[in-house]
């Protein structure tokens, strides 16, 4: 009897545990839809993603589009810098059809067009990958938006991450690593900036890490994490948030 009760209580605590992790879709539900796209975000939140990620750079003409690559080839086929060309140029280009032909056509977005599909009770996670220029248009973005309770902002370049707690001292920031000895070096300074928290590599998700930034006070989130196993690993030792390529399947196989 002993023995069924102790079984029974670890499961239970086992799924408490999972129940509270929130899932975020990298870059949308990126498995089935082409990768920062208003579709690929659409159907992350459809999937029942809690948040959606997505990426973004600044054009010449001061628009913030929502692309992972610096260029544009991998996914429009184009040959562009995106720093480098003009919003206009970069919307004649279709970064849909490589995924799949229904997506065909598929633009890349301004970011004005990810926030405008926020679900109520969702949110977007922004990585920013620029330096700390892009924060006047992007406060002007999300000002206009009406949404900006219902972001959050993530990003490897320290003084961007910085820059967006500044400018959004009521939203939550996390910094981004997946290095273990920049995070032993700048851990006790995120807490020290006001930031939430930290959104590692999974494999960065140990009981030490974890028990240095609960010291710190620190949210812990992780990614890319499309394993069952994996994503039970993390949740079991805290992070309260995972990134996925598979939102909604990645929370069924953990049911």
């Amino acid at each position: 009897m002993k023995t069924t009760f102790l079984l029974f209580f670890f499961i239970a605590a086992s799924l408490s545990v999972l129940a509270q992790v929130e899932f975020v879709g990298h870059r949308g539900a990126s498995y089935l839809a082409p990768e920062n796209t208003v579709a690929a975000a659409k159907l992350g939140w459809e999937l029942g993603a809690d948040g959606v990620e997505i990426d973004i750079y600044l054009t010449p003409d001061n628009r913030i589009v929502a692309i992972h690559d610096k260029n544009t080839k991998r996914t429009t086929g184009a040959d562009h810098i995106v720093p480098e060309t003009t919003s206009k140029e970069l919307r004649k280009l279709d970064a849909g059809k490589w995924k799949d032909e229904k997506y065909t056509g598929e633009k890349i977005p301004f970011v004005e067009e990810v926030l405008k599909n926020i679900p109520k009770g969702r949110y977007l996670v922004i990585e920013i990958k620029t330096g700390p220029e892009i924060m006047p248009v992007l406060e002007k973005a999300i000002k206009k938006s009406g949404k900006a309770k219902q972001v959050k902002f993530i990003a490897f370049n320290w003084e961007s991450i910085v820059a967006a707690q500044k400018a959004f001292p009521k939203n939550d920031c996390y910094w981004l690593t997946s290095v273990e000895k920049d995070l032993d070096a700048k851990i006790s300074e995120c807490a020290a900036v006001g930031l939430k928290g930290v959104d590692v590599n999974s494999k960065l998700v140990t009981s030490e890490n974890m028990a240095k930034a609960k010291e710190l006070g620190l949210d812990v989130w992780c990614w890319t994490v499309d394993s069952p196993e994996e994503a039970k690993r993390v949740a079991d030792l805290g992070v309260s948030s995972i990134t996925t390529n598979r939102p909604g399947w990645l929370r069924e196989q953990l049911k």
